[in-house]
């Protein structure tokens, strides 16, 4: 998908993902906050400080609400190849981030100014062929012993692929399994790459969601986090 086409679904991304996603039982909000939530307690348990944050495919800003929840000392950088995104994201939250169009393969950042570089479902609307490039770029703006956590949707989880199969905004998209992306952290110089595996229930199944920080291995969660560190100078 190219710019001009995240630009048409700016106005309506909310609404067209929480139809798509509806027999999850949870709203889309749900999953921001999850993800966002999830990267503060994996960043606090690497004793990662976080001042600043790298937002990569942003899109309208619905994470923005939950970083100034849970990073609530953190600046925060949306990046996005959609203009039109990153202008929704600007009126809804005014002041709260700064934003960033991406324009061509390289981000306007210098090298090393960020802590957390944080994606979530952005990957797999990258083309093959560019993925390790932007890995390599990510790194680049990441400071040493900073942090890259980036969430991907999990090929091998059937209701994953069905949530997919019904976004019109992921037509034509490559899922990449987790072991993909854990190589390719490791090609392009990102250091002590792991994987962890994420939401295994839907809503009428929450009350087993205690139990899924037992199940991080097991390759069977609709998402998966991809976590990496930069490496030391």
């Amino acid at each position: 998908m190219d710019r001009s086409e995240f630009d048409e679904f700016a106005q309506d991304y909310g609404a067209t993902l929480a139809k798509t996603i509806s027999f999850s039982g949870e709203a889309p909000s749900f999953f921001w906050q999850y993800k966002v939530a999830a990267a503060a307690e994996i960043a606090k348990s690497n004793r990662i400080r976080v001042d600043r944050i790298l937002d990569f495919g942003s899109g309208v800003g619905n994470s923005l609400p939950f970083f100034s929840r849970y990073f609530p000392n953190s600046r925060v950088t949306c990046a996005d190849v959609s203009g039109g995104s990153l202008e929704v994201s600007a009126a809804r939250f005014p002041g709260v981030a700064d934003h960033l169009e991406i324009q061509g393969k390289r981000l306007s950042l210098p090298d090393s100014c960020v802590d957390l570089v944080f994606s979530a479902c952005v990957f797999h609307h990258i083309r093959r062929a560019e993925r390790e490039d932007w890995s390599t770029e990510l790194r680049r703006v990441c400071r040493p012993d900073g942090m890259l956590i980036v969430f991907e949707h999990n090929p091998w989880n059937p209701l994953t692929l069905k949530a997919v199969h019904d976004c019109p905004f992921d037509r034509d998209v490559n899922l990449i399994s987790a072991r993909q992306f854990r190589r390719s952290l490791v090609n392009t110089g990102w250091c002590d790459a792991k994987v962890i595996y994420a939401l295994f229930f839907p809503r009428p199944l929450a009350f087993l969601r205690g139990v899924e920080r037992f199940l991080r291995s097991v390759p069977l969660g609709a998402q998966y986090a991809a976590i990496a560190t930069a490496p030391r100078e």
